[in-house]
């Protein structure tokens, strides 16, 4: 069969370009053909190896595990037996969440509120927290930050992200009704809030001057980070952005 382009195989798989691209660029899974044309070209044994590469993903591996797996001394098979045990445990972890959804759902059906600590209970503390895992290893996956994260998190217990979930929500009601009543960048108080909203990142990795611009920006140029703090209050990511920029600038 004739080698797909990086646009034939974004269409087969439902893996974006830029994912691809990333794959390829870090030598993941590298198109093994060169077109007359001089485009890249994926055969079917690269296809193969994507998709194993997505499954090792379906299960929360980090990429440098994968490629380590990938490249190791194993052949195929044994490879596809290693990842149906994983896909086997992550079954076993999807159906300990439905029980947990089944579990909300009959105490809704009771007019019963649960709390956020038997929420957590029910839900544990790992279901929730990849929805945009993979482009966050994408963008800072070699960074001594994402390092610090993934060991930070790692010795969390259940009470530290019951605490944290409290000291973001506190934080979150801080800054808005800070905006509200018009504190303004710069001013004791603002500083005083910036200052929270790092040692807020700190928990998970080293927020330095640079770091806290980029993701003041971040917030308001990726909707999907702004809209955390938009939907507290109207306005409040940029006005977030601005009191960072202005807490480093003074």
């Amino acid at each position: 069969m004739d080698a797909r382009t990086v646009g034939a195989v974004a269409a087969l798989t439902g893996v974006s370009v830029r994912t691809l691209h990333h794959y390829d660029h870090i030598g993941l899974v590298v198109p093994s053909i060169r077109t007359s044309a001089g485009y890249r070209g994926y055969t079917d044994a690269d296809i193969e190896r994507l998709h194993l590469v997505l499954v090792y993903r379906s299960v929360g591996l980090p990429l440098e595990e994968v490629r380590a797996l990938l490249d190791g001394d194993a052949d195929v098979l044994e490879r596809l037996q290693h990842q149906h045990r994983l896909l086997l445990e992550q079954a076993d972890r999807l159906q300990h969440t439905i029980k947990a959804v089944e579990e909300l759902m009959s105490a809704h059906r009771s007019g019963i509120q649960l709390t956020a600590e038997e929420q957590i209970e029910i839900f544990g503390t790992e279901a929730f927290g990849d929805e945009y895992a993979a482009e966050a290893e994408e963008r800072w996956g070699g960074t001594e930050e994402w390092r610090q994260s993934q060991q930070r998190t790692a010795q969390m217990t259940k009470q530290d992200w019951i605490d944290f979930k409290a000291q973001n929500d506190a934080l979150l009601a801080a800054l808005a009704s800070a905006k509200r009543d018009g504190v303004e960048p710069g001013s004791a108080t603002a500083n005083e809030l910036a200052a929270r909203h790092r040692a807020n990142i700190e928990r998970f990795y080293d927020c330095s001057d640079d770091m806290h611009r980029c993701l003041g920006d971040m917030y308001v140029e990726d909707e999907r980070f702004g809209n955390f703090y938009n939907d507290a209050e109207p306005g409040l990511a940029q006005w977030v952005r601005g009191i960072i920029d202005a807490s480093i600038e003074r």
